[in-house]
């Protein structure tokens, strides 16, 4: 078995960013793993495009299948498009896929991207499709980041990513704990939306508002932050749960995202000071909300005995991408990349599904 892999993950991600595309070389010496990133690239959804996820849940089966495959293929042509670019030769392309449906109360989770279509398009083998196996066997299918954080990025007492959702993962008698604490980009990104701006942008507006506790008192009491890990959330639970507190709110804009940091920041902080009791704890943040210097800067008053820190920005925006692309080496290897400890799952177990291009 070799210890030298090259490897390209993919990910997209539910604040509907983008497709991010991570070429990584990772390396396992003295029972070790360590990683390189070779090279990025991060490709921006058309507005029509991003309508399109946007709405697959809403899509009927025959239409949801069909835009499967169809966006396996565009994932294939965009990997054909980066390898030829950079002149690269790759033992095997990583996919997340996009989740349209998360359910696990029910047992269901969903990603998009046919992974067949996907080695067909690129002619590379394909590793895709990691969730599935591990809520069969009554897990939460989430977070899966936190195998790379055990391995890539033990360094840290605790890593919290701030995408379209918030999880953290970090030891806990001698085993990895992870779970999803709120959304975040989904909710700031949501409120920016309204006045046809993508993205608050360092968090300027949210600065200029003001809090409207009545907001902040209803968001904080939702009941899923009153359960126990693990737990994870899905674009469908923001849409049930916070928009309709959302949408009966008459506020500014400015208001509302100012609310909304508080209320993601009173939740992180919640958890992160319950859990990190001694001084000195460490916190990597990656992910775009890293970027939001209001947010950090919020989040940085509510923590006790804990240093907040923002890395490079390569990591920053792909340590996700970084992160499947190693599952699938996991994957490859016949070794653990989905912890019972993490999801909840009956057992730990080396998820995902290889295709091979026809």
């Amino acid at each position: 078995m070799k210890n030298t892999y090259f490897v390209i993950g993919l990910m997209s991600g539910t604040s509907l960013d983008g497709l991010d595309i991570a070429c990584c070389k990772f390396q396992r010496q003295d029972d070790k793993w360590s990683f390189e990133l070779l090279k990025s690239s991060s490709i921006d959804y058309k507005d029509a495009f991003k309508d399109k996820l946007k709405n697959t849940v809403n899509l009927s089966a025959p239409e949801l299948l069909d835009f499967n495959n169809k966006y396996g293929t565009w994932l294939g042509e965009q990997v054909d498009t980066f390898i030829k670019k950079h002149n690269l030769c790759v033992d095997f392309i990583s996919s997340h896929g996009h989740t349209v449906f998360h359910q696990t109360k029910i047992g269901l989770t969903y990603q998009i991207g046919s992974g067949q279509h996907l080695a067909n398009a690129c002619g590379i083998k394909v590793i895709c499709d990691f969730r599935t196996n591990d809520v069969a066997t009554g897990g939460q299918g989430a977070p899966l980041v936190p195998i790379g954080d055990l391995f890539l990025f033990s360094e840290y007492d605790f890593c919290l990513n701030l995408g379209g959702i918030s999880n953290i993962s970090f030891d806990k008698n001698g085993e990895r704990v992870a779970f999803d604490i709120s959304p975040v980009n989904m909710l700031l990104n949501h409120l920016s939306n309204k006045i046809n701006m993508a993205y608050d942008k360092n968090g300027k507006l949210a600065k200029k508002g003001t809090l409207n506790k009545k907001l902040l008192e209803q968001l904080n009491n939702l009941d899923f932050y009153k359960h126990s890990y693990p737990k994870s959330l899905g674009f469908e639970w923001f849409s049930e749960n916070v928009l309709p507190i959302i949408n009966r709110t008459t506020d500014s804009i400015q208001n509302l995202l100012h609310t909304s940091v508080h209320h993601i920041t009173d939740q992180l902080a919640f958890v992160i000071n319950q859990i990190g009791s001694r001084s000195g704890n460490k916190l990597l943040i990656t992910g775009g909300g890293a970027k939001n210097t209001f947010f950090i800067e919020t989040l940085q008053d509510k923590l006790k005995n804990t240093e907040v820190i923002i890395p490079d920005e390569h990591i920053i925006d792909f340590k996700e991408a970084i992160v499947f692309a190693f599952m699938g080496v996991l994957r490859e290897r016949n070794e653990i990349n989905c912890l019972k400890s993490v999801t909840g799952a009956e057992k730990d177990s080396s998820s995902g599904v290889i295709f091979l291009p026809g």
